[in-house]
């Protein structure tokens, strides 16, 4: 098969002819259809996340069909429709997973980390951390809700459900996604981008924020609620300058800039800051329930397998209004 490797971190991806992977027996084989390009993809190969399992196919917002089952796989059939994501696969028994917290599992593996992921024609999956798609997210679009969806859904799932006016810091592909849902319930929601970048402000707007500026404005109202998608810890203090008492701030990235110091008043009043790590399989089970009758839209850039490392550079540099997307199975 055809894959796009990563040799070395802070090299470009090379493309390669790789063997076609076997599944074990609790796994399912899949071909990729599409595979959506996060950020976090861009953090391994730019070495900010360390130790990948070198070299590594990355990706993990994949969209495909089961191709081979592994001779204990119950749960698939051949020609299934299944998303994987970034959560490959977890211990079950050290004391996160044990309080349901396997999220932060001491053991747990990560597709296009340390098990291979979806820049290629073929992966494999565990049987029980993929997720069946309904079937208004089988197109290569859809990509992206494996992870911008799935990452935003947590983040936003940790906002109380009295919040109303909700900032988003780093409006891309999760955050355009979000606001979606959040509109289906009625919510708010104020997007924050680079300063000056009106396009950005406009796409937005576009799809349905009640207010856009630069990430150095103030908003026209306290927000009860930030989350911040940019990778930019000085965020961090301006959404808490932003939300009003008692407000959340949740950050929503695996890898961020060092928070530069603040005083505590901007704290004070009982205003909250709070992580996000990796996704549940309950998350999962729960986003793809929530989204079976909201018409979503992804505005996404397709790009072809071999053109990965433009579309890394183009996510980097901010030149995507929504989301990166390769398209394996169209070119095959």
């Amino acid at each position: 098969m055809r894959a796009m490797v990563l040799e070395a971190q802070r090299h470009p991806l090379q493309m390669r002819e790789w063997p076609v992977p076997q599944p074990g027996p609790e796994e399912i084989l899949v071909r990729v259809h599409a595979c959506g390009v996060c950020r976090t993809d861009l953090h391994i190969v730019d070495g900010e996340l360390p130790h990948p399992q070198l070299p590594l196919i990355p990706g993990h917002e994949i969209i495909g069909q089961v191709e081979a089952l592994g001779k204990e796989v119950t749960r698939w059939q051949v020609g299934d429709w299944v998303g994987i994501p970034w959560l490959a696969h977890t211990c079950g028994h050290c004391k996160y997973c044990v309080r349901g917290l396997e999220n932060l599992c001491m053991q747990a593996s990560f597709t296009g980390y340390t098990h291979p992921g979806g820049y290629a024609e073929y992966t494999t999956a565990h049987q029980d951390y993929a997720f069946a798609l309904p079937e208004n997210c089988r197109s290569p679009e859809m990509a992206p809700l494996l992870c911008a969806g799935l990452i935003g859904f947590r983040s936003y799932r940790m906002i109380g459900a009295s919040a109303e006016h909700i900032g988003l810091y780093g409006f891309g592909a999760s955050a355009h996604l979000i606001t979606q849902i959040a509109m289906h319930q009625g919510k708010k929601i104020y997007a924050f981008t680079r300063d000056g970048d009106e396009a950005g402000q406009a796409f937005a707007l576009q799809m349905g924020a009640c207010w856009a500026g630069g990430s150095s404005d103030k908003p026209p109202v306290n927000l009860d609620a930030a989350i911040i998608f940019a990778p930019v810890g000085e965020l961090v203090i301006r959404a808490l300058q932003a939300v009003d008492k008692a407000g959340q701030v949740i950050c929503a990235g695996i890898h961020m800039s060092d928070i530069p110091s603040f005083t505590y008043r901007w704290l004070w009043e009982e205003r909250k800051i709070q992580s996000v790590a990796n996704l549940t399989r309950a998350d999962g089970l729960q986003f793809f329930q929530a989204i079976q009758h909201i018409p979503i839209r992804t505005s996404v850039h397709f790009y072809p397998l071999a053109e990965a490392n433009q579309a890394l550079q183009d996510v980097k540099q901010g030149r995507i209004k929504g989301a990166a997307v390769l398209l394996v199975r169209d070119e095959s």
